[in-house]
């Protein structure tokens, strides 16, 4: 029952961001860079359903123009985490050896940089825009896949089908993405959900810095950085956009925790 509520719960709260994010690509209520001097700070009301800025700009309008930033951003960098980590994890997990350690050894390497720190040199030379972000986040993230997908090939590698394809002369690479890569999915399904939490998170700490993408592009975190000299007069400013955030994180790890608990064995109820 809990598990089919945090489904449900999950999936409303998602699709709300979502359906926010494509519905900005079509129609706002207002131009989300619009500029109105005559309507600075206004507080919530029925023309402006979540008040306007310093600029007089809808932050409704710039909230939705933001989710769809967001969710780009997100949804890129996770594919390429998972892209670039799962190779090297199932590389290292199949051939073991000499490989599996220099793998590591590297794989290591950039786990111990933390990970808004590693983005920020990366967006420094790529330049600042989403995709700064992405390319910035993606290999980043890519070990802590690599981690998880490399466990777990080396579980599945000494498997009877897994040996079986090898006696049949099947090469390595049709032996990985035939038999060994399909039995890593739930583990990686499970991974994608809190890495899609985590992007969130990270590409919101780097706009709040000014290092993601540059104003006057709405995006959570830069309007909450410029919202917060107004904090006490305007708080709505804050709020909205970090209401943004708590909403989305909280919509990940509740799907995330139900997809765990379907697919992860130890946790799985019979």
């Amino acid at each position: 029952m809990k598990l089919h509520v945090a489904v449900w719960a999950g999936s409303l709260l998602l699709a709300l961001v979502v359906g926010m994010a494509l519905a900005s690509l079509v129609w706002t209520p207002y131009g989300p860079l619009s500029i109105d001097l005559t309507s600075r700070l206004l507080a919530p009301n029925a023309a402006h359903w979540l008040g306007t800025d310093e600029f007089g700009r809808d932050v409704l309008s710039r909230i939705m123009t933001a989710a769809a930033s967001s969710l780009i951003v997100a949804s890129l960098t996770v594919g390429i985490a998972l892209i670039i980590g799962g190779c090297v994890g199932l590389a290292a997990g199949y051939f073991g050896g000499l490989a599996d350690r220099l793998l590591m050894v590297f794989n290591d390497t950039l786990l111990a940089f933390p990970n808004v720190l590693f983005a920020f040199a990366v967006i420094v030379i790529a330049g600042q825009s989403k995709y700064g972000i992405v390319i910035g986040l993606g290999p980043a993230y890519a070990p802590t896949v690599a981690r998880v997908v490399r466990s777990s090939v080396l579980s599945l590698r000494e498997r009877a089908y897994v040996e079986s394809s090898r006696v049949m002369g099947n090469s390595s690479a049709y032996t990985l993405f035939r038999h060994v890569l399909p039995n890593c999915t739930a583990p990686l399904l499970m991974l994608a959900t809190s890495l899609f939490g985590w992007i969130i998170l990270a590409e919101g700490t780097l706009n709040f810095l000014g290092l993601g993408v540059p104003p006057p592009a709405p995006t959570w975190g830069n309007m909450l950085a410029s919202g917060r000299p107004y904090i006490e007069a305007a708080p709505w400013l804050c709020i909205a956009p970090g209401m943004c955030f708590a909403l989305t994180l909280l919509a990940v790890n509740m799907l995330g925790d139900a997809l765990r608990d379907r697919l992860d064995p130890r946790t799985r109820k019979f």
